[in-house]
């Protein structure tokens, strides 16, 4: 549904009000750097409401969001250039007032930096907020170090520039754009997220950073792989990092925006779409504040989180024993433990994750087996995700059609799907399975049961949905691919965002919107206990 669609929607007045920051004021308008109008301030983030789509589902939706949207979008934050500018910030998160250090590693010709706020905005994506003066080119920044013990990959580079977070950048997903001026022949993207700690928001989205660094391969080495890789697993593994630095720049992948693109800003423009009540947030964010959970009524890991320190995961397991809600939109999530430690630039910037291979290596094996950073199944403390997630890693590359096991449940109302239907395509890349013979919820609805039959027989994808006694809902779609599969943007380049697929990709949008009324409204296990299945 379109913003005009959403705005002349039936309103009702929502039974809560968000906090009214001083910043969150009538809106109006300056002329920045480069001549673009931009907000000065946000609309007021205190009105909160219940919307009915047309679908005719009701979803808790916030003016400020709507409004945002309907500021004009531009395709200028698309990347296109055949060369990477690298770069990274001290930071992958901010508030207002926060001041962000970015370090560049210039071209060989002049460059500038532009701010992009991700989103709807009519279906464009995003829209420029801030764009600086043009920077001088060449005097590379030195090669990065490698830890001898760790092989710790980190860059200790001169600042470029300095970004003060302006209040009149709403919470979001945001891209710095780095762009030479050789009309587009090199560029790059240094994500950050705007936070607003003070919200009670419905929907917080977290970005994956963890998962992002542990497959950031840049100056050679990744928790994947180390010199003479050919592929993850293959030889030189041993010369893997253990530790992994945010002091450097991600590699190639999505252009410097690691997994962003593919599995999460589709869900972000869908979300931004429809004005839900969001906010936005990272993984590191839940590390450290986790109590910050209780403030939400849900929230959303996207389609790759697989690294969770203890902090994250009894933080989430606290949460929804509470009655927030949380949606594993992905697979694969909560598999690997990880510990968090300080680098030259700030806290929780070094990323440690022995694994099992390596993990008589880490310092804490044989002192503090709780903490030794093998999978979360394996170790000297077994916790499967399972507990937490409803369903458990099974494997990798997955092609497969996602099957419907029982379309009487919630989340395929007004689909019109019928028990046994296909969705073509929607299981890809990793998958998860329910297993019974692990500990966790014993009352697991399993909502699609797909045959992944290019890897063996009897393997399997499940989306899974349990409710916590007297707390919240936790519902797992089982495919790492699922985010990828929302995507629906015909004005952006299929390069960068997913062609939709049809016949499906609406069917998923309505199932999504079934969640955001559902997760949307308080604890699920109010209305739709889950039942073993």
């Amino acid at each position: 549904m379109g913003l005009a669609a959403l705005t002349g929607a039936a309103w009702e007045l929502g039974e809560r009000s968000g906090p009214r920051p001083a910043d969150r004021r009538a809106r109006r308008t300056e002329t920045g750097r480069g001549g673009r109008r931009r907000p000065t301030t946000k609309p007021d983030a205190g009105t909160v409401r219940t919307v009915t789509l047309e679908s005719g589902v009701s979803v808790p939706c916030a003016d400020w969001v709507v409004a945002e949207n309907q500021v004009p979008g531009t395709l200028d934050w698309v990347m296109s250039a055949a060369r990477r500018i690298y770069g990274y910030s001290d930071r992958v998160s901010a508030v207002h007032g926060d001041v962000v250090t970015l370090f560049v590693d210039p071209p060989p010709v002049p460059y500038r930096v532009e701010l992009y706020r991700m989103g709807y905005y009519g279906g464009l994506g995003g829209r420029l907020v801030w764009r600086s003066s043009t920077f001088s080119g060449g005097n590379s920044q030195p090669p990065p170090t490698v830890s001898p013990d760790t092989f710790m990959v980190e860059c200790q580079w001169q600042p470029t520039t300095k970004v003060t977070i302006d209040p009149s950048w709403p919470p979001g997903a945001y891209l710095f754009k780095l762009t030479g001026t050789d009309k587009g022949a090199t560029a790059g993207y240094i994500p950050l997220c705007v936070r607003d700690d003070d919200t009670t928001a419905a929907f917080a989205i977290m970005h994956s950073v963890t998962t992002w660094q542990a497959y950031n391969a840049y100056g050679g080495r990744s928790l994947y792989v180390g010199p003479g890789t050919v592929r993850i697993g293959e030889t030189g593994s041993s010369n893997r990092s253990r530790v992994v630095s945010f002091d450097r720049p991600y590699d190639q992948r999505g252009w410097g925006a690691p997994d962003f693109m593919g599995n999460e800003f589709p869900l972000v423009f869908l979300a931004e779409k429809l004005g839900l009540d969001v906010t936005y947030t990272t993984d590191i964010d839940l590390h450290q504040r986790p109590g910050d959970l209780a403030r939400h009524r849900c929230l959303f890991s996207l389609g790759h989180d697989e690294y969770w320190s203890s902090a994250m995961r009894d933080g989430a397991s606290q949460a929804v024993n509470g009655g927030m809600n949380l949606a594993f939109l992905g697979a694969n999530a909560v598999y690997r433990h990880i510990r968090l430690e300080p680098s030259p630039l700030g806290e929780d910037r070094h990323q440690v994750c022995y694994k099992t291979d390596l993990a008589s290596e880490d310092p804490l094996s044989g002192t503090d087996p709780a903490e030794v950073t093998f999978n979360w199944p394996d170790g000297p403390v077994p916790r499967p995700e399972q507990e937490l997630v409803g369903s458990q890693y099974a494997d990798v590359d997955a092609k497969a059609d996602m099957v419907v096991a029982d379309a009487a449940a919630w989340i395929f109302e007004g689909t019109g799907l019928a028990t046994g239907q296909h969705l073509a395509h929607v299981v890809q890349g990793e998958y998860d399975s329910h297993e019974p013979g692990l500990s966790g919820p014993d009352n697991v609805t399993i909502l699609t049961h797909s045959p992944v039959a290019n890897r063996g027989p009897g393997r399997v994808s499940d989306m899974t949905y349990y409710t916590a006694p007297g707390g919240g809902g936790v519902i797992a779609t089982g495919s790492a691919m699922f985010v990828c599969r929302l995507s629906d943007a015909p004005a952006i380049d299929s390069n960068i965002v997913f062609a939709p697929i049809p016949g499906v990709t609406p069917v998923l949008w309505r199932m999504m919107e079934n969640v955001f009324s559902l997760f949307g409204s308080g604890p699920a296990s109010a209305t739709q206990p889950s039942v073993a299945t």
